[in-house]
């Protein structure tokens, strides 16, 4: 015996019905039994006067859902069915084989009755002493084929019904439908309209019969529409397209189409989905005033934190220029350097405070440069140790084998240096801060804002096991002028600083905190893998240069102050110096002149033409033509170690006259110019 009934005979509980157990079966039942489940035409075995039933595989779907049959009486398998076919099993076990084709039958199958029809035999088997035990009912469903037969016979009847019900069906449908729908012909003018276009848009369907459709959409969506009219004529059905349709009152209602093309054009289905498109609205509205005011919030903080610390220093300045100025007109000159010092301070701590905010920008002026971060954290270790103090236990770990970064080494000492005290200020009562480097690889891209690009990264760290900080301290923490300090004792830009400083090297930082469990600040960089340098013989001392002899200048800035106070250091040092307030008056001057030995120009000019256009212009005249760019706002196209080939020079505001005027000694202390190739950036 196979297949999954020849299982369940065997392992069936034959003890408990009248057959007995299956060993003790005689051979006749067993030889009928085999057959039975070899057997791939449906069939089932009745035996004894119990009528127990055994069938096979095929003969499973004829049973459908019943109640398992297996072992159970055959009158009781088939009650609702008895009155029909008791007596013709009384008639074969008499020993009279049945046949009968199509017999009809009410069964209950699948949890009601049904009309059925049935092909079947019953065919007497006898025992071993000659005697009916039983019978074999072999069976075939003949319902579809009846039914067919039946259903060809009354074709006309029967299709003029389903048509009849189906039409009702369709106009059912057609009247009661909450959406709208429409019937458009080939030139797309509306056909039929169904009640729903009154109920939604207003209109009655003599209003719109025979209109073109496209008169009723948005202007916006007719691009639309004519995309989806083509695909439908294409023979292509269309779903999930959104457009607007003219309420009769003139405005404009969304809704969610689904159309098929027909032989008299096309037929659409409209849902109207207004109120969700306006949910979303509002929702997109409030999230976009949710940032706005965010955003307010952020340059209230960022304006009052300016304004809070440029007042105290234009204060020291304006007040050690008057109490100069008292002095002096008293006649009292001793001590006047007090004064000034006190004015150069203020004066200093207000150009840290503005590259501060162009880090925090990113559009601070940089000179990057290829570095090894190992070697700048150990140049500055016994610096850093110093700034913290003794009470701080000062852990540094650098990589065996580094990756060099291309990096300003000045601005990443500060970046370091701030993170240094940041993390001393979170141990006041002593603690360990740790420094530690290492190579990163990340294959794949991360999300988000502050995600980074597959690529080979080289990290700095600085954690310390201080006070730490909550969820909502370390999402502002990046932002410029917020501190958790006491007044007085932080600006709110050292983390700023950095954040920018990071970004605008290409890198990434972030801070990971939780309160009492300190703090771990992460930067990552990406790898240098050009050529590298050189190892530097050491820092030279400035060079001394002799007085100029009329080297010819041209200034050009549009601070007047500013430009009288470059012209007088020039020329106090022997330079001639022609100067102008903008690009046009300086190319003027620059013509007439015929030739200058160096342009000083600042980046912003007004009317404009800025420095980089103005500078571009000379290079048409003169390509040998020395530049030196002064800014007080440098962009990152500009810084871009790219940008500064030779023969150009980038100074950023506020700087020292002495700086300037060696900056100019430098630049024109060269043999032969060199010709000046300004990228696009500058131009």
């Amino acid at each position: 015996m196979s297949g999954s009934m020849s299982v369940k005979v065997r392992n069936h509980d034959w003890a408990s019905t009248a057959l007995g157990p299956l060993h003790l079966w005689p051979a006749s039942l067993r030889i009928a039994v085999d057959m039975l489940l070899a057997s791939k035409f449906p069939g089932c075995l009745v035996w004894g006067p119990q009528l127990v039933t055994i069938y096979n595989d095929a003969f499973k779907p004829i049973l459908g859902a019943k109640p398992e049959a297996l072992g159970r009486g055959f009158d009781e398998v088939w009650s609702e069915a008895w009155d029909s076919i008791g007596a013709l099993v009384f008639r074969t076990l008499s020993g009279e084989a049945i046949f009968i084709e199509n017999f009809p039958l009410m069964i209950n199958r699948n949890g009601s009755m049904e009309q059925t029809y049935f092909t079947f035999c019953y065919s007497p088997i006898r025992d071993e002493r000659g005697a009916v035990a039983g019978f074999l009912d072999t069976v075939i469903e003949t319902t579809a084929s009846v039914e067919a037969e039946l259903q060809w016979r009354h074709l006309t009847n029967t299709f003029e019904r389903q048509v009849q019900e189906r039409t009702a069906d369709r106009n059912r449908f057609w009247q009661l439908s909450s959406d709208i729908m429409l019937v458009v012909l080939p030139d797309l003018r509306i056909s039929a309209v169904n009640p729903a276009w009154t109920q939604v848009l207003g209109w009655h369907e003599d209003e719109v019969l025979q209109t073109s459709v496209m008169t009723l959409v948005h202007a916006d969506d007719h691009q639309e529409v004519v995309s989806v009219v083509e695909r439908l004529r294409a023979g292509q059905g269309t779903e999930n397209t959104v457009s607007r349709l003219r309420h009769k009152d003139g405005h404009y209602r969304w809704f969610n189409w689904a159309a098929v093309p027909s032989e008299l054009g096309f037929t659409a289905v409209g849902n109207d989905i207004t109120q969700e498109r306006e949910r979303e609205e509002t929702l997109r509205h409030a999230e976009e005033l949710l940032r706005q005011s965010q955003k307010m919030e952020a340059i209230g903080q960022l304006s009052g934190g300016m304004a809070h610390d440029f007042n105290n220093l234009l204060t020291g300045i304006s007040g050690s220029l008057e109490l100069l100025e008292r002095r002096i007109a008293q006649g009292h000159l001793e001590n006047l350097h007090v004064y000034l010092d006190a004015a150069r301070g203020a004066a200093k701590r207000a150009a840290t405070l503005t590259h501060r905010l162009l880090a925090f920008s990113r559009r601070q002026a940089l000179d990057p440069k290829p570095a090894c971060i190992n070697q700048l954290v150990l140049d500055i270790e016994q610096l850093i140790q110093q700034t913290v103090g003794t009470h701080i236990d000062l852990q540094v770990q650098v990589e065996p084998a580094p990756w060099w970064v291309l990096i300003d080494a000045n601005q990443l000492e500060n970046a370091l240096i701030n993170l240094c005290i940041n993390a001393r200020d979170a141990m006041s009562a002593g603690g360990c801060l740790r420094i530690t480097t290492g190579n990163e690889r990340h294959e794949l891209p991360s999300e988000g804002e502050d995600g980074l690009a597959p690529g080979d990264y080289f990290s700095l760290q600085v954690q310390d096991n201080g006070h730490g900080m909550n969820a909502d301290i370390v999402a502002r923490a990046f932002d410029p002028f917020f501190t958790t300090k006491p007044v007085g004792q932080g600006t709110g830009l050292g983390l700023s600083m950095v954040y920018g400083f990071v970004r605008q090297s290409g890198g990434r930082v972030w801070i990971d905190s939780s309160p009492g469990q300190g703090t771990r600040v992460k930067i990552l960089l990406p790898r240098y893998l050009d050529e590298l340098p050189e190892p530097a013989a050491g820092e030279p001392s400035r060079k001394a240069y002799a007085r100029a002899k009329g080297e010819r200048i041209l200034l050009v800035d549009d601070e007047s102050t500013l430009r009288l106070l470059i012209k007088e250091a020039l020329e106090e040092e022997g330079f001639e110096v022609f100067e102008a307030g903008d690009a046009e008056a300086a190319l003027q001057q620059f013509r007439q002149l015929g030739t200058v030995d160096l342009l000083i120009t600042d980046i912003g000019l007004p009317r404009g033409v800025s420095g980089r256009q103005l500078a571009n212009a000379v290079h048409t005249i003169q390509p040998q033509q020395k530049v030196l760019l002064i800014t007080g706002f440098a962009e990152q196209q500009v810084t871009e170690e790219q940008v500064l080939e030779p023969g150009v020079a980038l100074m950023t505001k506020p700087f020292a006259l002495e700086d300037l005027v060696h900056q100019v000694h430098e630049m024109l202390e060269a043999v032969q110019p060199v010709l000046l190739d300004l990228s696009p950036a500058l131009r």
